[in-house]
């Protein structure tokens, strides 16, 4: 009887002891499965856009014209922003990956760690700079305006030509600020997005919107309704306004090699990248 008691102990010792070491194997398992997936995070860079603001960036339904799939979704994106960034990315020796976000959203998701980096069409501005680092400038652009073809603003070539004018711009960009030069202008609220804003010039709610000249050109090639004011006698802005960079958080280690990257484009090659974009948007933007 004793024996058979010992036996008994000893059997379930043992059982103990194997279901301790297979649950310390699991334990083990858990333990690698956050590293792995950080070391996958590690080899990304994760890049905010909203992907509505065509030739930077715009959506689209499938990867023609090198467009990039956007996270989570069953889109694409493209536009020279995309194009800036796979070139950052492939310099970077990361997997590109881009993270639609609304405009007004960029700024937080950059801050908080859900992107890397903002390449949206985004000037280094002085408030902006209070908040987060920029790269040096990858373009340059002048202000203009969107207005539709026939109206009483078409051949304008000064601001206050566009007096009693509605006129608008998007939302926490400087272009709407600069609306304020014109003098017994009709100041509209700011919009989210440009298509947005194209809509309402298409539809009258508008006589006309600020933007730079890429854009401009971009609704002309979208819509023939559309046309681009350029002016002799134009907005008043400082050198950051009308520059676009990369968004990045205060004191990035990236800062410095996205500058290597940017300082290898060739202003020729920039050129030529926002052609093709201007060629290849959607026809629907």
């Amino acid at each position: 009887m004793n024996r058979k008691t010992l036996s008994l102990v000893a059997f379930l010792l043992t059982l103990v002891l194997m279901m301790a070491g297979c649950g310390g194997n699991s334990g083990t398992s858990n333990v690698q499965g956050p590293e792995i997936q950080e070391v996958e995070e590690e080899d990304t860079f994760r890049v905010g856009l909203e992907c509505g603001y065509p030739p930077f960036n715009w959506t689209q339904l499938d990867d023609s014209n090198g467009a990039v799939p956007i996270d989570g979704t069953q889109e694409y994106a493209g536009g020279y922003d995309v194009e800036i960034a796979k070139r950052i990315a492939e310099g970077l020796g990361k997997k590109l990956v881009i993270v639609k976000t609304e405009w007004t959203g960029l700024l937080p998701a950059l801050t908080s760690g859900k992107i890397d980096a903002i390449i949206a069409g985004m000037s280094p501005t002085a408030e902006r700079k209070e908040t987060i680092d920029f790269s040096d400038i990858y373009y340059k652009s002048d202000l203009v305006m969107v207005v539709k073809k026939g109206s009483k603003y078409e051949n304008a070539t000064s601001l206050q030509d566009f007096k009693g004018a509605k006129i608008t711009a998007q939302l926490n960009t400087f272009h709407y600020t600069v609306i304020d030069q014109i003098e017994g202008v009709i100041k509209e609220p700011a919009m989210d997005d440009f298509p947005a804003m194209r809509v309402a010039l298409e539809s009258g709610m508008i006589d006309g919107y600020v933007t730079e000249r890429p854009e401009a050109i971009s609704a002309e090639a979208a819509n023939p309704n559309f046309k681009m004011v350029e002016f002799e006698d134009g907005f008043v802005t400082s050198d950051e306004d009308t520059a676009i960079a990369v968004g990045l958080r205060k004191g990035s280690e990236l800062r410095e090699k996205i500058n290597e990257i940017l300082a290898g484009i060739s202003e020729e090659e920039r050129m030529q990248i926002m052609e093709e974009a201007i060629k290849n948007q959607p026809a629907a933007d």
